[in-house]
């Protein structure tokens, strides 16, 4: 077997020797070289057992044929048998392909699907490469592949890589768990052996007023809200605080409830969670995207209630107060200042730095279009959107929707310098080969730590980079700052926590009983 030279940093070498032992869940910031340490552990395996297989799993197309073309690219021509398997393949065709493939490249949803069919069995794995492991939670495919790897296989090896395993213990608790995990290694930026690899990170939240103007909008709309929360208290079915996130359990859990014998009660309360929900999503638009954004919405509510998609939406925008609000959006002359602020930024990066790289995350699609549109005047930038598969209709012939190949394709001309910004929703998050780009704008804050940590780490790793969040003032952008701030610090002492218990001994016993 032809010998290969690979240069690995100190981190990746300290990190390499333990995952060689034991089952290992590695967190490294985006850019810091996790696929590096996978290349590693597969030629040691395959060294170990050329008789058996190395599976690599990602939980995107585009992301696994970037994996397939990184090993491609780092092993010698022909020095193992390297296969993709998606859903483009025939899974008789997948079958005939696992018998001779010695390394293979996967979605995790293929091979689960595979299992459950008794196509192959996962006994002569002899390393499974979990990609964005913090996925490895609840029914995602990863489980399953990860259960049958488990019951199928003995004296196999499990690499779980990731940038955020999750904000609290027992998550990451559980996703080791899954894993069968037995040892944990974390690096930060600030670790001691991955700062001399790193560039110096120049972060700064600016902070916005939100306008006067649009305080009677919010006033009518947190009035309706309010009105809905007291209806739901009112029907004995909501007893404390609202979020988000408390009403989209409650409309789920009182659905499972009709389900099993119908409520009026409980049914007139569904309708009721609805409306809060969607005159929450249009406050958050209000607040923190674009007038237009929520302008928008409101348009598509009340062709929503024209077409009587649902009775809740037509008692929605029946609501005089609900009325108003699109009065008031439609007649006014501003827009959110998070707009202009962002032009003048990015007009002022490239007025210090002529040949800059910027990336721009925008939480909705609608906001994405409008900071494409005001970008597009500034005679130095060449900004496009980078947006996920599904076909999205704005109005007015404007659509948003890049199937994997035009994603390709954009990042293709990010790499030339053909496009110089781009303007992102989360599907430039995770794991994708973007380059380096000399400054990150969050348009809002974003709530996961998860996320948050995956955006930041596009900047700062060869050269000095720099990441700005605008926040606006009294408003959930605030929190939603705080929430993903505090989250980042109790995953680093979280994750700390199960690193003692794994060194102790103490998680053995609960994970592997």
């Amino acid at each position: 077997m032809e010998e290969i030279s690979i240069i690995p940093r100190e981190y990746q070498n300290k990190i390499f020797e333990i995952c060689k032992e034991k089952d290992c869940l590695v967190v490294l910031p985006t850019g810091t070289g996790k696929t590096l340490i996978a290349l590693m552990l597969a030629i040691e395996r395959f060294k170990k057992k050329p008789l058996e297989k190395v599976l690599i799993l990602a939980p995107t197309r585009p992301l696994i044929e970037q994996h397939l073309e990184y090993f491609k690219k780092s092993l010698p021509e022909g020095w193992a048998d390297m296969q993709l398997f998606t859903g483009k393949t025939p899974s008789d065709k997948r079958k005939e392909i696992w018998k001779t493939a010695e390394f293979i490249f996967s979605t995790p949803q293929c091979i689960a699907n595979d299992l459950d069919k008794n196509l192959y069995k996962l006994e002569d794995v002899t390393l499974l490469v979990v990609d964005e492991c913090h996925r490895c939670l609840k029914n995602y495919a990863y489980n399953t592949v990860a259960q049958r790897y488990k019951n199928q296989k003995v004296g196999g090896r499990v690499l779980g890589l990731t940038a955020s395993p999750g904000s609290d213990k027992k998550t990451i608790n559980k996703v080791c768990e899954n894993l069968g995990i037995e040892a944990v290694e974390i690096r930060t930026r600030d670790s001691l052996d991955v700062k001399p690899y790193l560039q110096e990170l120049e972060f700064e939240k600016i902070e916005i007023d939100f306008p006067a103007e649009l305080e009677e909008i919010r006033a009518l709309l947190e009035n309706i809200y309010n009105r809905k929360i007291t209806e739901l208290k009112n029907r004995r079915v909501l007893f404390s605080y609202t979020s988000k996130t408390m009403l989209l359990q409650l409309q789920a859990k009182l659905m499972e409830e009709i389900r099993r014998g119908r409520d009026m009660n409980k049914m007139m309360a569904v309708s009721v969670c609805a409306q809060a929900l969607k005159i929450s999503h249009a406050l958050e638009l209000l607040e923190t995207q674009t007038v237009s954004s929520f302008i928008a919405y409101l348009k598509d509510l009340f062709k929503q209630a024209v077409e009587a998609k649902s009775k809740g939406v037509q008692r929605l925008v029946k609501d005089p107060g609900f009325a108003k609000a699109y009065t008031l959006a439609t007649t006014l002359s501003t827009e959110h200042p998070k707009i202009n602020l962002l032009k003048k930024l990015v007009v002022k990066q490239f007025r210090n730095k002529k040949e800059s790289k910027m990336i721009i995350f925008a939480q909705f699609r609608e906001t994405v279009l409008k900071i494409v549109e005001t970008l597009e005047d500034i005679p130095e930038v060449k900004v496009e959107s980078f947006v996920g598969q599904a076909m999205k209709d704005h109005g007015k012939g404007k659509f948003t929707g890049l199937k994997q190949k035009e994603q390709k394709e954009v990042i293709e001309r990010f790499k030339e310098g053909k496009v110089n910004v781009l303007v992102a929703t989360s599907i430039a998050e995770e794991g994708l080969d973007i380059p380096e780009v000399d400054e990150v704008i969050f348009y809002e804050p974003i709530p996961s730590a998860i996320r948050k940590i995956q955006r930041a780490g596009r900047t700062a790793r060869l050269s000095k980079g720099s990441l700005k969040i605008l926040v606006t003032r009294n408003t959930r952008d605030q929190a939603y700052h705080y929430a993903a701030y505090h989250k980042e610090k109790r995953m680093h002492s979280a994750i700390d926590e199960i690193k003692k218990d794994f060194s102790s001994g103490k998680n053995q016993k609960k994970l592997f009983r």
